[in-house]
């Protein structure tokens, strides 16, 4: 294993490092948990906390982002789904309390009225949800919002992983069970397949389908995988085929770091919260010579090879200060900085490589924090130099803020977040889409607790295998 590059001489990121060589070293997750520097059991904690404190009890809703007045993202929901049982088996709470949460959330899914009608008056249609919908009535939020297929996914993945961790006798798991499966039968994959074999990203009640489908390595293998597996309205296996068809506008580097690469992190990181692909391949991935997994650790590699070379001398970039991904930003506008006419966003699609690099020096802690189980020998560093180089401005109550940006100095009206004198700027809200991530990545390092579960999981084992996806796990 090759040590981080040009790291700070700090006794904690050098404690940190002692503390991965040996984890790495001794390979098992439990003892990868002993060996993680205890920060990580507060970060954990804490950002648990921002879905059990934020979201609605009565209807399980998460809001998009806190403190900020928001509605509910369903993507958000989701992630909830996922950290309620982490909570369990870390003692946040008692398994009754997650019972009862995940139970107010899929009884209000199921429920929640679904139909072609205009306006505000449904949640979803044909089994798909509206992307963000109201906090309290549970109905889409305007009449801008679509009916989108992969936050419908993010959210069916949560619910999914709740039907097999809850696996009790008592009438309240059992009814977990049969909601989450409800919920997921119900979703019509066929319908939004406005272009066959593809899947389409969204529809509007008021203008049809979006005109785009999902093609190509992002976020959407997690779509393909559960619209393969459902057992009542499934895709046909020519979907992956042309899910996959177009790699190759992706595929970048060379020999040990050639991947598939997309600008945000986040897509490297979303399908991977749920499902465990180490050592298991499709058709494509066995022609590579790597898998998926592999494949967002060189991802991870990337981004911080960026941080080093800094092509825009953003402050603070370096070996264990990195990660952009759609995030929170300071402004819609163009400065000068270094010389350039810099573009700064709000909120936006920062990345590197693949198909479009935007960075405004804008770093989002969930694109390294999320990306523990790839590459720990470098998230760890970085994590742990983040929170003590800029922890007194972006680490709080709920753990990392969603964004920062040392660079960011200009006195100029904000549109969100502040300046801190000498710090740069800095977010006020915390994104439960980025929330989500960082504590299901870190108990999937810590325990394998998420993997694990979805692996006994008939509907992501179904779609993987009709996917072409063979070896590791799949094979047992």
């Amino acid at each position: 294993m090759s040590l981080p590059l040009a790291l700070r001489r700090t006794p904690q990121v050098l404690a940190g490092l002692a503390l991965v060589v040996s984890a790495l070293c001794s390979g098992t997750a439990a003892a990868r948990d002993n060996q993680l520097p205890p920060l990580f059991d507060q970060l954990e904690q804490r950002t648990f906390n921002f879905f059990w404190d934020t979201a609605n009890p009565a209807n399980g809703l998460v809001p998009d982002r806190y403190p900020t007045p928001s509605f509910s993202s369903v993507a958000a929901v989701g992630f909830g789904l996922t950290a309620y049982p982490i909570g369990v088996e870390r003692g946040y709470i008692t398994r009754q309390q997650a019972r009862d949460r995940v139970l107010a959330t899929l009884r209000f899914f199921r429920n929640a009225p679904q139909g072609p009608a205009k306006g505000t008056s449904t949640s979803g249609y044909k089994g798909f949800f509206y992307h963000f919908l109201d906090m309290k009535t549970g109905l889409r939020y305007n009449d801008n919002v679509e009916l989108s297929t992969v936050d419908t996914a993010l959210f069916l993945a949560g619910a999914l992983f709740s039907q097999s961790y809850f696996d009790g006798d008592d009438a309240a798991e059992q009814e977990i069970r049969k909601l989450a499966a409800e919920i997921y039968e119900r979703v019509d994959w066929t319908w939004a397949q406005a272009r066959k074999p593809s899947i389409a990203l969204g529809w509007h009640p008021e203008s049809g389908f979006i005109g785009y489908d999902w093609k190509g390595y992002n976020e959407a293998m997690l779509i393909y995988v559960l619209a393969l597996g459902s057992p009542s309205h499934p895709v046909q296996p020519e979907a992956w085929k042309a899910w996959t068809s177009n790699y190759a506008k992706s595929l970048e580097g060379k020999g040990d770091k050639e991947h598939l690469g997309f600008p945000s992190m986040f897509i490297h990181q979303y399908s991977h919260v749920w499902i465990d692909f180490r050592n298991i391949r499709d058709d494509y991935m066995r022609e590579r010579g790597y898998d998926y997994f592999e494949n967002s650790r060189r991802a991870t590699y990337a981004q911080r090879d960026y941080a080093i070379s800094n092509p825009l001398r953003c402050k603070g970039y370096g070996a264990n200060v990195w990660g952009i991904t759609a995030s929170d930003g300071p402004v819609d506008k163009t400065l000068d900085y270094e010389g350039q006419k810099l573009p700064f966003r709000t909120y936006a699609a920062r990345g590197i490589g693949g198909l479009k690099t935007y960075d405004d020096c804008t770093l989002a802690p969930t694109a390294a924090a999320a990306s523990l189980p790839f590459a720990p020998e470098i998230v760890i560093p970085a994590v742990l130099e983040m929170k003590q180089r800029y922890g007194d401005f972006i680490y709080d109550r709920y753990g990392f803020l969603d964004a920062f940006n040392p660079s960011f100095d200009y006195k100029v009206p904000l549109q969100q977040g502040r300046v801190v004198a000498g710090k740069g700027w800095v977010d006020n809200d915390y994104l439960g889409i980025d929330q989500g991530p960082i504590i299901a990545m870190t108990e999937n390092y810590r325990s394998d607790l998420v993997w694990r579960v979805m692996r006994g999981n008939p509907a992501i084992r179904r779609g993987l295998e009709r996917a072409g996806f063979t070896g590791g796990w799949l094979s047992k």
